[in-house]
């Protein structure tokens, strides 16, 4: 039986991302590409969407505190920005995808066997990151929001697409623009795929609020997990991601 080259773990056979320690098995990954350069094309094959939602599920249990902790703050958060009626729901438009850029990071870190600490969580507010951040979600939320009031399929093209523009900002530098037309470029091709991994994580994430909105402190973590790892293997990770 095969075994895990980072932790020795026993694997299952054709497993891409080893279920003990998280971390992907290929052993080469796509090459990093210079900023403005357009990335390494989708690998082919499944999407393997077991094996990322596998490795998210790993990932969380590696650091369960700082993920049930950040996630109850992440809410926390945004009930009191939410409750300042006006400029308290702006801010919270603003911060989001800066505080949704901590799961990444931490998860990038899990991946690369590097270690974390609570104040990862908060790298996506780090002066180099936070305005291109901010961009990202700012120009990416009005551009699938004026999809899906004119027409709703080009939104939902907009919404999927889009999934690693977070990650390749914060792993390869791109400024919020290239790396939002980056992240469109590799998941076009794979569209569909792609949505159906879109709508399993919503899933998720609905059945989490179901159980009377506790499980979102599960859901939330593993699904940025997920995602965490089907970029690591579309795009390849940084080993100094984080």
């Amino acid at each position: 039986m095969p075994t895990c080259p980072h932790c020795q773990q026993d694997l299952t056979p054709d497993s891409r991302y080893c279920r003990h320690c998280g971390r992907p098995l290929e052993p080469d990954s796509p090459p990093e590409t210079a900023p403005g350069e357009p990335s390494a094309p989708p690998l082919a094959g499944d999407l393997a969407l077991g094996e990322f939602l596998k490795t998210g599920w790993e990932l969380f249990r590696r650091y369960p505190g700082g993920f049930i902790g950040f996630t109850l703050l992440y809410f926390l958060i945004g009930a009191v920005l939410h409750a300042l009626a006006g400029v308290g729901q702006v801010a919270f438009f603003l911060a989001h995808t800066p505080l949704a850029a901590g799961y990444f990071v931490v998860h990038g870190r899990l991946l690369n066997g590097r270690e974390v600490e609570f104040r990862h969580f908060f790298a996506g507010f780090e002066s180099h990151r936070l305005l291109p951040l901010v961009l990202l979600g700012v120009v990416s939320q009005a551009l699938i929001t004026i999809g899906l009031i004119l027409l709703i399929a080009p939104g939902i093209y907009l919404a999927v697409s889009y999934l690693f523009a977070s990650l390749l900002l914060l792993d390869k530098g791109r400024d919020f623009w290239p790396a939002l037309e980056e992240s469109r470029r590799a998941v076009t091709p794979r569209w569909f795929g792609f949505f159906a991994f879109f709508l399993l994580l919503l899933l998720i994430n609905l059945a989490g609020l179901l159980c009377l909105g506790v499980g979102l402190a599960i859901s939330f973590p593993v699904t940025y997990g997920a995602l965490t790892a089907a970029y690591a293997r579309l795009f390849g990770l940084s080993p100094r991601f984080g």
